[in-house]
């Protein structure tokens, strides 16, 4: 096989339109439609299938999609599939796979494999295969730590590979460094902000904000900023990049929005504010964002118009008992109702009691959200 150069190839303008793929966006189980929503709202056809939304396009879309999409954890491309039978076939049809165009030789790579209702059952077996064929045919190294991620799916005898474009999951932004205890991961909160049909157009207020993750992700969509700005990505190895072209998607200039509204978060814990300070600051959001320490019970309404207020409380589970969370959630339902008239209320936990101690005027709950081995929903209300 001709080998490549360890550099990137860049494309040319001769190069004729790029293939289309299959791009799948990893969900977080339970919130497929909403991500299936983001991804149609900035222009790609996506449609929900089982573990989270597809949708066709070339290496561009793929570099997108991990700049601009909130909700996946991951981006995953598939690059190919063939029938194997047997562990022979695998090998033989592993090797005559067209690596060259898509992996570099020089970037260490890890392959993991599921198999079901398959003859090839062993998934230990067919990973072995495939790097072996990896090794003869392009010469790569296999690496248990390695970045670059090949994933092998057989099932009911059709063998497919699928590269991991992004590497780390999607919801490291690149700046939050600092976070709580039971911290929602950003792509979470930028789905339950979209449930709750945040826009980008109103204030948002979390009175139990820990590290910042709602109040973060809520300025970013105002501010018109991509999550991933601020971090690197797998596909940033693949032999199809082209790094011209990605640095021209990814500087691509923000809105010119002022921030007119600004996005607040408090906290009883003097900690838990210096990290969302912190975690503003590297994010370049220090302007979209107020955090004051202070208790629900001295919670002060924002001048301007009402907004959305984000609650992701403690549930119970993890911190501390249960009893005690029922008065918590009595006096954050009797400060909200007295001062926030006007504004919604948007409420993740995994307890129905704890939400109904609140009197806030729930509608039926979302989905169940798997969150850290719990199960979670979305309780949203009408305005106050």
């Amino acid at each position: 096989m001709t080998s490549r150069p360890n550099a990137p190839r860049a494309a040319s303008p001769s190069d004729a339109e790029p293939a289309r793929m299959e791009i799948f966006l990893v969900a977080t189980p339970g919130l497929e439609e909403p991500l299936a929503e983001e991804a149609r709202s900035l222009g790609f056809d996506a449609q929900v299938v089982p573990g989270g939304v597809q949708f066709h396009g070339g290496w561009p879309e793929v570099w997108r999609a991990n700049l601009q999409i909130r909700g996946a954890t991951r981006v995953l491309v598939r690059i190919g599939a063939f029938r194997a039978m047997h562990l022979a076939q695998l090998d033989k049809r592993a090797r005559r796979f067209p690596w060259a165009d898509f992996l570099r030789p020089d970037v260490p790579l890890k392959v993991e494999t599921v198999s079901r209702k398959s003859k090839i059952y062993h998934a230990g077996a067919a990973t072995q295969r495939v790097e072996a064929a990896l090794k003869d045919s392009l010469g790569v190294t296999i690496a248990p730590d390695a970045e670059m991620v090949l994933k092998v799916r057989i099932e009911d005898d059709l063998c497919t590979f699928s590269i991991d474009s992004s590497g780390d999951s999607l919801h490291r932004r690149g700046y939050k460094e600092a976070v709580g205890k039971a911290p929602m991961r950003e792509t979470m909160a930028a789905m339950f902000l979209r449930q709750c049909g945040y826009d980008g157009r109103m204030p948002v207020l979390d009175p139990m904000c820990g590290s910042g993750t709602f109040v973060l992700e809520a300025a970013e969509i105002a501010a018109g900023l991509n999550p991933g700005r601020a971090r690197h990505f797998a596909f940033e190895q693949l032999a199809s990049f082209d790094p011209a072209a990605w640095q021209q998607m990814r500087s691509t200039p923000a809105p010119a929005v002022s921030p007119e509204i600004r996005h607040f978060g408090s906290d009883r814990d003097q900690g838990a504010i210096r990290m969302s300070l912190a975690n503003a600051e590297r994010a370049g959001l220090s302007d979209w964002t107020r955090f004051d320490c202070r208790p629900i019970s001295d919670l002060e309404r924002p001048e301007g118009p009402p907004g959305l207020i984000m609650i992701n409380p403690p549930y119970g589970a993890r911190i501390g008992n249960k009893g005690p969370l029922f008065g918590l959630h009595a006096a954050m339902g009797e400060v909200l109702r007295e001062r926030f008239g006007g504004w919604r209320v948007g409420l993740v936990t995994s307890e129905v009691p704890l939400a109904r101690a609140t009197g806030l005027p729930f509608e039926d709950p979302g989905p169940y959200v798997a969150h850290g081995g719990l199960k979670v929903r979305l309780y949203r209300s009408r305005p106050l």
